[in-house]
């Protein structure tokens, strides 16, 4: 099982999509700053997480939100922008 997560930092205007096995480790690996793509917008809040079978089909949608559409689908409907 794969997962595609969105988190929206606490503190700043930024989010970050990512591609994961298990999503509460993950997010426990950006709060502490361990991850260098998000160690200075810390603490973060996950905001939106999708379930797929296959690595591939979650890299796809991975790919997708980190694009020009995807980071305004992300803005319009998770972060009310």
């Amino acid at each position: 099982m794969h997962f595609v997560y969105v988190l929206k930092s606490d503190g700043h205007f930024r989010f970050y999509v990512g591609l994961t096995d298990n999503v509460d480790r993950r997010l426990r690996e950006h709060n502490p700053g361990r991850a260098k793509s998000t160690g200075f917008y810390a603490p973060w809040s996950v905001v939106f997480v999708e379930r797929y079978d296959s690595r591939s089909e979650a890299r796809k949608r991975e790919k997708y939100l980190k694009g020009g559409s995807g980071k305004e689908y992300i803005k319009r409907c998770f972060l009310g922008l």
